[in-house]
């Protein structure tokens, strides 16, 4: 009889054990030989040399699956044990599975396409309006190359622009004045990764989430990068995240330009880049469109109308100033 010890560190162990460690007891009823104790992350196993070495192979097997999956059921469970391939396996074109084994993959062409050029290029650009989904999309190759091992960390950034509010006087530290900003980011992880493991890689800074003035001076090596709302960084900034990539890295710039939040004064450092950048081998561009956004159909319908109505005040200041430009200039004042 020999005793080993299984640490199972990829995946909450509560989702890993099921409800009322449901799963912990169909795996001690599938190999009853054994004797099984599990608490936390920890698993011991006492009995003869090849069944635990069995029993710990199966183990590891499962965590992989729910690891993959964020889930893992009972039918999963006896799958596994006895040799075969889960079902679900066998047709997966998700990019990853979010909390309770949610599929997260490309829903539109764009979308889809976004993953291809993330494949294919080092640094990619996503532009298009509200709602295409293209900061979740980018979120979700980040945590599957952090998944997959390909990648030691991710980093998201946004650049801390008010759209039209205020907000340097709210109360609190640094973190309490800038996480209104980053929000759309967590809320995105909290999606995909359990909230037991994603506070672990919170504290060990394997997931960092900072404004873009922060990254001033890092070199980013081993992680995918990304720079969400890229519309609102000047062209210094850009240029500055840009040159931040290391070796093994990845970056994706998402970004809209019609929802430049900057002074009218300020040139967009994502409108400059794509300009300066145009040509430069290695890069991928995907532009989103109203047919891509995923969010509630009345969204579209309201992009639409914005983008008719910018059109036509277009169209009225142009004939404003044909028609200013047709008049004839004022007579001189005589003095009779």
């Amino acid at each position: 009889m020999i005793e080993r010890i299984i640490i199972i560190d990829q995946v909450d162990p509560v989702n890993f054990y099921g409800v009322n460690n449901a799963n912990m007891q169909l795996i001690r009823n599938l190999f009853p030989k054994l004797r099984i104790a599990a608490r936390g992350a920890v698993i011991k196993v006492i009995g003869e040399d090849k069944e635990t070495a069995e029993f710990e192979r199966k183990i590891k097997e499962l965590e992989e699956y729910a690891t993959h999956r964020n889930v893992l059921t009972e039918e999963v469970i006896l799958d596994i044990v006895k040799g075969e391939a889960p079902k679900e396996l066998k047709k997966d074109q998700a990019i990853i599975y979010g909390i309770n084994g949610k599929p997260i993959q490309g829903r539109t062409p764009n979308q889809q396409k976004l993953v291809e050029e993330f494949t294919h290029n080092d640094l990619t650009f996503a532009l298009g309006p509200a709602g295409t989904g293209k900061t979740y999309v980018a979120i979700a190759l980040a945590v599957r190359a952090l998944k997959n091992k390909e990648v030691r960390k991710i980093i998201l950034s946004r650049p801390a622009v008010e759209a039209g509010e205020k907000l340097g006087f709210l109360p609190g530290d640094m973190k309490d004045k800038i996480d209104p900003y980053l929000q759309p980011l967590y809320d995105a992880l909290e999606d995909m990764i359990p909230a037991v493991k994603l506070k672990e890689y919170m504290e060990s800074k394997v997931i960092q989430i900072a404004p873009l003035a922060f990254m001033r001076g890092r070199t980013l090596n081993d992680a995918v990068i990304v720079l969400d709302e890229a519309q609102n960084t000047t062209t210094h900034q850009i240029k500055m995240f840009l040159t931040r990539l290391g070796m093994n890295a990845k970056m994706i710039i998402t970004g809209d330009a019609s929802q430049i939040d900057l002074p009218r004064s300020t040139q967009s450092g994502l409108i400059h880049a794509l300009r300066v950048l145009k040509g430069v081998p290695g890069i991928g561009y995907v532009e989103f469109g109203k047919k891509d956004i995923v969010r509630h159909s009345l969204v579209q319908r309201i992009v639409e109308a914005y983008e008719k109505a910018e059109e036509a005040e277009k169209h009225e200041r142009e004939a404003a100033r044909a028609a200013s430009a047709e008049s004839p200039a004022p007579a001189d004042d005589y003095i009779h």
